[in-house]
């Protein structure tokens, strides 16, 4: 119990107190609890706080008696003023402390927890599957006002090659934990895929979603592409196996990401 009187005794007490929290908090049964505990650990700021403003007073203020071991009483104030200094750029970091505790506690009292914990939400990624800019990109923003974003999905859709495109993805760094848009883009969704458009930069995107339970492993090296060709539109096109490079009939590149 504390005494009220003897500083000694109260800061062992203290001491001990605050090593059986350290320990107990370990681990919380009912996080509810935690709100409990944030309360009074924020009481406890403010009396550490004082604590710490009377210590730098009584070195200050006892300063003249103050000597070191060869009993030199200038140096033993000069140490006492140190101390003082040290003390109170200490009590106004508590300061911060007790004001981020309690913008701390203020967060966890609108906190409802449940008994039951919600399962977690999938983490995906996107894998980029082409983007198009300028004349390339004018063919799909066409669709787009002609047949609607579905349309432009399924006729972009016929860039992705499946596995050969994520790895492409992986290999380039287009893999992305959120959807790269900038503030003028235009974004819609269907199935698996996310288109984005902007006509008055003249650019188009697709992604793919990757679902966490699919792992993305880049390759350990990096195969020669391979000449392949695929039929598009009623013609047929060959294109490299990797679909990020230029194209060698434009000067515009086709199947860039982000």
């Amino acid at each position: 119990m504390p005494t009220f009187h003897n500083p000694t005794a109260d800061a062992t007490e203290a001491s001990e107190a605050l090593r059986g929290l350290a320990h107990a908090t370990r681990v919380f049964e009912d996080p509810a609890d935690t709100y409990a505990v944030l309360g009074d650990l924020l009481a406890g700021v403010r009396s550490l706080r004082q604590v710490v403003d009377q210590l730098a007073t009584a070195h200050v203020t006892h300063r003249v008696r103050a000597h070191d071991d060869a009993g030199d009483q200038a140096a033993g104030a000069t140490n006492a003023l140190a101390a003082t200094a040290e003390l109170q750029q200490a009590a106004a970091l508590l300061d911060a402390v007790h004001d981020r505790a309690d913008a701390a506690m203020a967060a966890s009292g609108r906190i409802a927890w449940h008994v039951n914990p919600a399962a977690a939400a999938p983490v995906s990624r996107w894998v980029s599957v082409v983007f198009l800019q300028g004349q390339d990109a004018d063919e799909v923003l066409t669709i787009i006002d002609r047949d609607g974003t579905d349309a432009a999905i399924e006729h972009l859709a016929g860039f992705d090659m499946g596995e050969e495109t994520t790895q492409a993805a992986l290999v380039n760094g287009y893999v992305y934990a959120t959807i790269p848009t900038g503030p003028l883009d235009c974004t819609t969704a269907n199935g698996e895929y996310t288109l984005t458009y902007n006509h008055d930069h003249g650019h188009v995107s697709l992604l793919r979603i990757q679902p966490e339970s699919k792992e993305l492993e880049a390759p350990a090296s990096r195969t020669p592409p391979v000449r392949r060709r695929v039929r598009r539109q009623a013609r047929v096109v060959e294109e490299d196996d990797d679909w990020f490079a230029p194209s060698q009939s434009s000067s515009m590149p086709r199947g860039r990401a982000l």
